[in-house]
C-alpha cells in the first residue's frame, strides 16, 4: 500500500487568517489611540485659541424680549434679540444674538466677541473643553475602527471563499476513493 502524503493540520490560509486578525486588533487599539490622541490635542489647541481670542463685552438690548411662550424652560428661555455694543478700538457695532427672555430694551446683556469684534459664542471652560476634546478623541477613534474591521472582514470573506472552493476540489479527488472501499 503506498502512502499517501497528509494534508498538513494548519494550512497556509489559516495562518493568513491569523496575521489578518492580528494586524486588524493592531490597527484599531494602536491606530485608534494615536488618531484619538491627535484629535483631541488639536481640539484643545483650538479651544485654547477660542478662549485666547474671544472676550465678554456688555451690550445693550434694542428691543424688548418676551418672555417664552412655551413656559416650559423657564428663565434659562433663551431667544435672538439685536444689541448693540462697543468694540474694543471704540466702533459702535450692531447684531443679533441669543439673550434671556423677558428683557427690556435697554437692559445691559453680555455678549461674547471675537478678535475682530464680531459676535461669537461664549468660549468653552477648560473642564468643557477638555471633556468635549476627550469625546472628540474617542469618536476620531471609533472612526477608524469601522474602516479597518471592514478591510479585516473582507479579507476574511476572500479567504474563507479560497478555502470553500479548496476543500470542494479536494473533495472531488477524495470523494470517490471512499466510495470505493464502501462496496
Amino acid at each position: 500500500m503506498a502512502a499517501q502524503s497528509a494534508a498538513p493540520a494548519r494550512r497556509r490560509d489559516d495562518a493568513t487568517e491569523a496575521w489578518i486578525v492580528l494586524a486588524v486588533w493592531m490597527a484599531t487599539v494602536v491606530g485608534g489611540t494615536i488618531t484619538g490622541l491627535l484629535t483631541a490635542r488639536a481640539a484643545e489647541g483650538v479651544f485654547a485659541e477660542q478662549r485666547a481670542d474671544r472676550r465678554s463685552v456688555s451690550a445693550v438690548l434694542l428691543a424688548d424680549v418676551p418672555l417664552s411662550a412655551s413656559g416650559i424652560g423657564g428663565a434659562h428661555d433663551k431667544a435672538s434679540a439685536k444689541v448693540r455694543w462697543t468694540t474694543a478700538d471704540g466702533v459702535t457695532r450692531t447684531g443679533s444674538t441669543l439673550v434671556e427672555t423677558g428683557q427690556k430694551a435697554g437692559a445691559e446683556v453680555e455678549v461674547w466677541t471675537d478678535g475682530r469684534g464680531a459676535l461669537s459664542t461664549e468660549p468653552p471652560t477648560p473642564t468643557e473643553a477638555a471633556v468635549e476634546a476627550g469625546v472628540l478623541g474617542v469618536a476620531a477613534g471609533l472612526a477608524l475602527s469601522g474602516p479597518v474591521f471592514g478591510v479585516g472582514a473582507v479579507a476574511r470573506w476572500w479567504l474563507d471563499r479560497r478555502r470553500i472552493q479548496q476543500w470542494g476540489t479536494e473533495w472531488t479527488r477524495v470523494g470517490p476513493l471512499w466510495s470505493h472501499m464502501t462496496g
